[in-house]
């Protein structure tokens, strides 16, 4: 784990989960950088194109930017991360899982009426909750593009 390039926000996602683990985490000789503006808008155009945006936290977008302006590996079983990675000709690496076999593309559809909406802009602050069909007011959900 030595050397590894992380982003500030999962260290702030990890203590939020198991604060006894800081001094574990301070511990290890990670690198701590943020992506460029210029990195995170890459990411985020190609999280849009591919309909990941919705499913993505914004951690999950700053480790996909920073992956990019480093042209580094993603080691994570997050299949959304793969996805991108993949599709960005990114190295990704799972760490328990065997990790995904084909690209997918997502779209935001409406549960009853089917009525499609465009992908999000930005990471979902709530990862399963894409709010309400604004024509019949049931709930959206992300369904792969066949």
């Amino acid at each position: 784990m030595n050397n590894c390039l992380v982003v500030p926000s999962q260290k702030e996602e990890l203590l939020k989960i198991a604060p006894e683990r800081e001094i574990v985490i301070n511990a290890t000789k990670l690198i701590w950088k943020m992506p460029s503006d210029e990195s995170i808008s890459k990411a985020s155009k190609l999280a849009i194109e591919t309909g990941d945006m919705a499913g993505l936290s914004k951690v999950d977008l700053e480790i996909l930017a920073l992956s990019i302006e480093e042209n580094s590996k993603i080691v994570t079983d997050d299949y959304r991360l793969q996805n991108l990675a993949q599709k960005a000709d990114l190295n990704w690496e799972p760490v328990s899982t065997k990790g995904i076999q084909q690209l997918w593309e997502w779209k935001l559809i409406c549960v009853a009426c089917k009525k499609e909406y465009e992908a999000p802009e930005i990471p979902n602050k709530k990862k399963s909750d894409w709010g309400n069909c604004t024509d019949c007011g049931s709930v959206l959900k992300m369904r792969k593009k066949k």
